[in-house]
């Protein structure tokens, strides 16, 4: 068949006769050079293409392959019809209308777009005689993919990088949605994924099955197309069976906010421990995702959400998934008893414990190089520090006291990430004082406060002697402001970034260990703003 053509006259009347005949759609599925690869029979009022061989090829190409099926009763294009195209990335959906004496009547087509028109992804052509098609075929695909590669290049992106959708879907308020995918943009960074859309969509009752509808997943695969995307962010934790279903209806990647976190922590850790503790981490996530169809999972090989031990273990049983697991709790407990007899040798000394706690990004690391003249690296990421980092801290009255930075926190961690570093987190416990580092110059600064405290709370360490830090004010302009906050929140105002403003919080945590160590600096016992200026 001449590959100009959708379909020649000769085999439309075919397939008209044959499926008024039989009284079923019948469908064809025809590659670029003309050749029929499938035929499909339906029923009466349908069909259901089979499960097409997977193609990941170039961005922007579609999958080289139009649908042509019959219409019994001269219908338009179904609704079926257009997610066909859309999920399958077909170069044309057409329709042939036979009459009412089994003859071919009419072509109806649509195409995907580059770019949405008129708030559709797909354009309907005009109608055409099923005898005589003045069309093109071959040059309006070909024209539509240099279009949809055009598109993509418009979107900014390394050489190397993904590029993603972040997904949100969600019931409850719009402007919490919208902080929380700023905060997932941000994880993004850090995985060096390039962020080519966001979409938040807000609904009353989240659809189990898709967490949206299939209408909506219909719309945001065609946007990855249109984008370049071959990789979905969701900030909702998804289950076994939602990563199943989403994926039945694309071939793109898909993960959720955890699985991000969890390659965030595989890229950061260095350490024998760290390692041990996020490979523990990702087994815990992967192993109930065994049972579902490999094809969710065999994706993900040795990219974002594959790193670590994915690349090697996503094809094992769950068997020996808890074989491993149970080998890496062994060596964690064996890391336990190596701290703790370090600790014992910190504890022997005398010298009093400060932890340094917050939210990732708050500027910990930084405050402890100001703190104690270290080196310890500093980036402008969320989780940059995986591993704890110790040093000594002089007072200016010449006592002395052990100051450590620790693991960032954030909204939601992953349960199996707080139990995999229960060694590490476990540190916090022995400590006479902890910092409580908040970046104020985020806007969602009280909500990042309170996660943390809230997940102090859990581990049980609430009680323990704590004095909030508020960093950055060096980003804030409104000096009466700054001053208010730090009064409301009984909060120390600090720039890490500028040693003069850290005397007042040095004075505070030597008058806490040493000049006055049975007063309570927790919570609700601060210094104010104007003690401190």
């Amino acid at each position: 068949m001449p590959p100009e053509v959708i379909v020649t006259p000769d085999l439309s009347r075919t397939l008209a006769r044959l499926s008024f005949d039989i009284n079923r759609q019948v469908g064809l599925l025809i590659n670029r050079s003309g050749e029929i690869e499938t035929v499909v029979v339906g029923d009466h009022r349908s069909i259901l293409i089979p499960e097409l061989p997977s193609t990941r090829g170039q961005r922007g190409r579609l999958r080289g392959l139009r649908c042509v099926h019959t219409h019994l009763k001269a219908e338009p294009l179904s609704e079926d019809d257009l997610m066909d195209l859309v999920f399958l990335r077909l170069d044309l959906m057409a329709v042939l209308e036979v009459d009412e004496n089994g003859g071919a009547r009419r072509l109806l087509g649509a195409h995907l777009l580059p770019e949405n028109l008129n708030g559709k992804g797909w354009l309907l052509l005009d109608p055409l005689p099923a005898h005589e098609q003045r069309l093109d075929f071959l040059q309006l695909v070909q024209s539509l993919e240099s279009e949809f590669v055009r598109k993509q290049s418009l979107v900014e992106v390394g050489s190397n990088q993904d590029r993603a959708i972040l997904v949100s879907v969600t019931s409850g308020a719009r402007a919490e949605a919208e902080a929380s995918m700023t905060e997932l943009a941000e994880l993004a960074r850090s995985s060096d994924i390039a962020v080519a859309d966001r979409i938040i969509q807000r609904q009353q009752k989240v659809n189990p099955k898709f967490l949206m509808g299939r209408g909506k997943l219909s719309e945001l695969v065609l946007r990855a197309l249109q984008l370049g995307v071959d990789l979905l962010v969701f900030d909702q934790d998804l289950n076994p069976s939602q990563v199943r279903s989403i994926t039945d209806f694309t071939e793109l990647r898909i993960i959720d906010r955890t699985q991000l976190i969890l390659d965030i922590f595989a890229q950061r850790a260095k350490s024998r421990e760290g390692k041990i503790q996020v490979e523990m981490a990702q087994l815990k996530y992967m192993l109930p995702r065994l049972v579902v169809k490999d094809d969710a999972l065999s994706r993900l090989t040795g990219g974002i959400g594959g790193r670590g031990p994915g690349e090697t273990k996503l094809e094992i049983n769950r068997r020996r998934v808890r074989d491993r697991i149970t080998r890496l709790e062994n060596q964690l407990v064996q890391i336990r008893k190596q701290r703790g007899q370090q600790r014992g040798l910190r504890l022997r000394t005398g010298l009093p414990i400060i932890s340094i706690v917050g939210y990732t990004n708050a500027g910990k690391s930084t405050l402890l190089n100001g703190l104690t003249n270290s080196r310890v690296v500093v980036e402008d990421q969320l989780f940059a520090t995986l591993d704890p980092a110790s040093r000594r801290l002089r007072f200016p009255r010449d006592q002395e006291a052990i100051i450590t930075d620790t693991v960032g926190f954030i909204r939601d961690l992953p349960t199996d990430l707080m139990e995999a570093f229960g060694a590490t987190l476990e540190e916090l416990q022995h400590a006479d004082l902890l910092l409580h580092v908040i970046d104020v110059s985020n806007r969602m600064f009280e909500e990042q406060m309170h996660a943390v405290e809230t997940l102090l709370q859990k581990l049980d360490l609430h009680l323990l002697a704590m004095l909030r830090v508020f960093n950055k004010v060096d980003l804030l302009d409104d000096g009466e402001y700054v001053q208010n906050i730090c009064r409301l929140h009984q909060a120390i105002p600090v720039s890490a970034l500028n040693l003069e403003t850290l005397r007042p919080l040095v004075e505070a945590m030597e008058t806490r260990l040493y000049l006055n160590p049975k007063s309570s600096w927790s919570q609700g016992d601060g210094l104010h703003a104007d003690q401190v200026r």
